[in-house]
């Protein structure tokens, strides 16, 4: 007797490899569209500096600030709208004003110190501003950190006790965006999202657009949030630019007359060189900056677990596949060979075990006997069908594991005599 091994089909060859292609890729793909749409939506979602009407007094869409507008001047609020920058800083100089920049990206960085030019008691207002735009207004605070998406706090959010009068009486505010740190002169607010610089020039620093446009001013305390910031006794000038502003025109390049008198201290532009001759600040890459660092973090765990479900992978090469024998052995040759690792291993209690099992299965198989057939019952029916004495089977069948291999081999031939009378196998015929 010889064992045969029929070989799989091509198409069933073929077909698994596909499959496990499926199961890596299309987890794969599933993710990097759930990463994609997020993007996306983002992108949609969050307004742009650069954006035609963004933050402007007279646009009445969402990114809009019109609502702010008509609400400061029912306030009372002197507003006087700019679009160009040599005339927003002429009006603000003209007086100690409130200038509020709500795109610093679009000012050129060669004129974002004139900033800091403005008369005593006047207030600087700017929305988001970079590290570059700091970097220039020589301001003594950096960003540290942000979050996807703006979320409403309180104002001493961070356990920091908030000492600016218009965030206390906000109360809780959508302003939680982008967060930034300072000396403790210092004054923070919502957790670093809202900072005064105190100074000749007062820098107020806000950390989201949230509050002053048209789509979110109606809520939590955003209104009364935007309006403290630039209302007051002092007139507003709100630079609104429709594009970044140029570069400015020459060297000695001024929104003041020429003068020949030195800078007033603590301006910002003392002791600085001419712009053609300053130096540029270190730029940061803006990829690192357009995402919080959570999702940096994200980001790397989900190539850590990637490079996981690759090795997994590579380790498993998919389900046993069965495969014909390089030769063919016979039957009798794995019979041998198993008995001799059972006769080496002494293991007699094993082989008397198996030898009775298969007895027992082929006589209950052969008397009709269901499988929970007590042991005396099975005893007497198959000495009654072999017309042998009783006890004497069910010591052939039940009876203690052999000792010596003796004892072992006259009861493999008498089990074989046994199943050879009751039950033969088709090929043997019937002996009684």
């Amino acid at each position: 007797m010889t064992a045969t091994v029929v070989p799989e089909t091509a198409t069933s060859a073929t077909s698994a490899p596909r499959r496990r292609r499926y199961r890596l890729l299309v987890p794969l793909g599933l993710a990097v569209l759930l990463l994609v749409t997020t993007f996306v939506l983002r992108a949609v979602d969050r307004p742009d500096a650069d954006e035609p009407g963004f933050l402007s007094p007279v646009a009445t869409d969402d990114d809009g600030a019109s609502r702010l507008a008509d609400a400061l001047r029912t306030q009372g609020v002197p507003l006087r709208r700019e679009t160009a920058f040599e005339a927003a800083l002429r009006t603000a100089r003209a007086e100690p004003s409130t200038l509020f920049v709500p795109a610093p990206a679009l000012v050129h960085p060669d004129l974002l110190d004139d900033l800091t030019t403005l008369p005593p008691g006047s207030r600087l207002v700017l929305v988001e501003p970079s590290r570059r735009v700091l970097a220039e207004l020589d301001a003594p605070v950096e960003p540290a950190g942000g979050r996807w998406a703006a979320r409403a706090v309180p104002p001493d959010a961070g356990g920091t006790p908030c000492r600016l009068p218009e965030a206390v009486r906000a109360g809780p505010a959508a302003i939680d965006l982008q967060r930034y740190a300072g000396p403790a002169e210092v004054d923070s607010c919502y957790g670093g999202a809202l900072l005064r610089v105190p100074g000749r020039v007062e820098v107020v620093l806000a950390g989201a657009s949230d509050p002053f446009r048209n789509d979110r001013i109606g809520e939590w305390g955003n209104e009364a949030l935007a309006t403290g910031l630039l209302g007051g006794e002092r007139p507003l000038v709100w630079l609104d630019l429709p594009e970044p502003a140029p570069a400015p025109t020459g060297p000695s390049w001024s929104p003041e007359p020429v003068t020949g008198e030195p800078a007033p201290a603590g301006s910002g532009r003392a002791d600085r060189p001419d712009p053609p001759e300053a130096a540029d600040p270190p730029r940061e890459n803006p990829l690192w900056g357009a995402f919080p660092q959570w999702f940096w973090a994200l980001l790397v765990q989900l190539a850590l677990a990637g490079l996981l479900v690759v090795l997994w992978r590579a380790r498993r090469l998919g389900p046993p596949v069965s495969e014909p024998l390089p030769v063919t052995v016979r039957s009798a040759e794995t019979v041998r060979g198993r008995a001799r690792l059972y006769r080496r291993a002494g293991a007699r209690d094993t082989v008397a075990g198996t030898l009775r099992a298969a007895a027992l299965d082929r006589l209950t198989t052969r008397l009709n006997l269901p499988p929970d057939t007590p042991d005396d019952e099975v005893a007497a029916r198959v000495a009654e069908r072999a017309g042998t004495d009783p006890d004497r089977v069910a010591d052939l069948l039940y009876g203690p594991a052999p000792e010596k291999d003796r004892e072992l081999l006259e009861l493999a031939r008498e089990l074989d005599a046994l199943t050879r009378t009751l039950a033969p196998h088709p090929s043997e015929g019937d002996l009684r």
